[in-house]
């Protein structure tokens, strides 16, 4: 622990140490000018979050603080910059299970909340960018698309981020992006053993083409863990996976304050290296939003296929985002799963940045449709100043899978 937060340290001293020497920014936080070339930009991200999960058997009560900080250093000639950033959760009330698969760790007569107290470097990368070209190397974030492959789970107080080379081209309409990854640091931290990080051989690939509103990408993911331990419950042959598949969404005016927000996707995932399963499974999703006068009123399908007993799983998603924000489908029942979901949000901009959302979600197996259970979310969120608060809730009832279990929320946030 002495030697992590040595090395936190360590990522802030240049930027305490040019301080002096430096003019003083227009705007706290702003980028700081060294030369006519060379600036560096300081970052801060704090996070004060209090979680309570609710279940008939088990209760939490987690309060955590998580601070990230850094600096980006660029040069403009060279198109060249360096970024250094620390991560830090403290556990303020560890009325809570973070590292349940843990023994040292786990705190059993508590519900799980997945935010153990860690120090890490979150991310250390050298990158090159244009307009047209980038090229990214080192620990990074990835978030691609809506994150329902690969994400950065920024949801969780820990980060998950990548060891990897990443190139990023777009001439005119086209666009194609290549990344391979040997390492996925997980939100899980220093403490958690074999779960810190995933080593393996990891390619993430996409190209596609942008014609006025409607863009539509290729993609794959090829996942081969190089681990023999379990990533999550999921036995580690069951992760070696090869997925393709199609995305395609569209942005269509129907007037001056209305537009049409369309996205679908079909994805088709199989073993892969190591997997000794003969397995096809299918992943659907169908989404429809219309947005107007600060509403935006949304319905769509999803669905994560199942054959032979195993299902679709999708290990380096923000799962948060998708299927509830309750989190009982962060990895996918055997049979599958089928969610049918409506929501309607709403911005209020002249109320200090003030949102409302509520969803609502009916969910099903894939095989047999199995009546799994329903769940109602619903947030509120609003600005102080620089401070975003953030409330929110879950509540899942369960008829076949799983427990009922609620869940509510109450965070701040500031960054630069």
């Amino acid at each position: 622990m002495k030697t992590m937060l040595l090395g936190a340290a360590a990522l802030a001293a240049p930027l305490a140490l040019a301080q002096p020497a430096l003019a003083a920014p227009k705007t706290f936080g702003d980028p700081v000018k060294i030369s006519d070339t060379l600036t560096i930009d300081p970052m801060l991200d704090a996070r004060l979050r209090w979680e309570n999960v609710d279940t008939p058997t088990k209760d939490a009560d987690a309060v955590t603080l998580r601070l990230r900080s850094g600096f980006e250093l660029k040069h403009a000639p060279s198109h060249l910059s360096v970024l250094a950033e620390a991560e830090a959760t403290l556990a303020i009330d560890e009325n809570y299970n973070g590292l349940s698969f843990v023994p040292t760790k786990a705190r059993p007569a508590f519900a799980g909340v997945a935010d153990p107290a860690n120090v890490e470097l979150n991310r250390l990368q050298l990158q090159y960018r244009t307009k047209q070209l980038g090229l990214t190397v080192g620990r990074q974030r990835i978030n691609l698309d809506d994150q329902r492959w690969v994400g950065g789970v920024a949801w969780r107080q820990n980060e998950q981020t990548f060891d990897a080379v990443r190139g990023e081209a777009s001439i005119g309409p086209v666009m194609a992006d290549v990344t391979y990854a040997d390492s996925q640091r997980t939100i899980f931290g220093h403490d958690a053993g074999p779960r810190t990080s995933y080593d393996g051989h990891f390619w993430f690939l996409q190209a596609g083409v942008k014609q006025g509103p409607v863009t539509v990408k290729g993609f794959s993911y090829l996942l081969d863990y190089d681990t023999k331990e379990q990533i999550g419950p999921l036995a580690v042959t069951l992760a070696d996976t090869q997925t393709y598949g199609v995305r395609a969404t569209a942005a269509l005016p129907l007037g001056k304050k209305v537009k049409l927000n369309l996205v679908g996707s079909y994805a088709h995932q199989q073993g892969w290296k190591n997997n000794p399963a003969k397995y096809g499974v299918d992943y659907v999703n169908a989404e429809a939003g219309l947005a107007g006068y600060g509403f935006t009123a949304t319905g769509g399908y999803e669905k994560l296929g199942s054959d032979k007993g195993i299902a679709l799983q999708t290990p380096m998603a923000t799962l948060h985002k998708f299927n509830g924000w309750a989190d009982l489908f962060l990895t996918t029942p055997a049979a599958g799963l089928e969610d049918v979901y409506v929501g309607l949000a709403k911005a209020f901009p002249k109320a200090k940045g003030l949102t409302a959302n509520v969803v609502w979600h009916d969910f099903h197996s894939d095989v047999g449709h199995v009546k799994y259970g329903e769940e109602w979310d619903a947030s509120l969120g609003f600005k102080v100043r620089k401070v975003a608060i953030l409330a929110k809730y879950a509540d899942y009832k369960a008829k076949g899978f799983g427990v009922d279990t609620k869940k509510f929320w109450l965070e701040a946030d500031y960054a630069f």
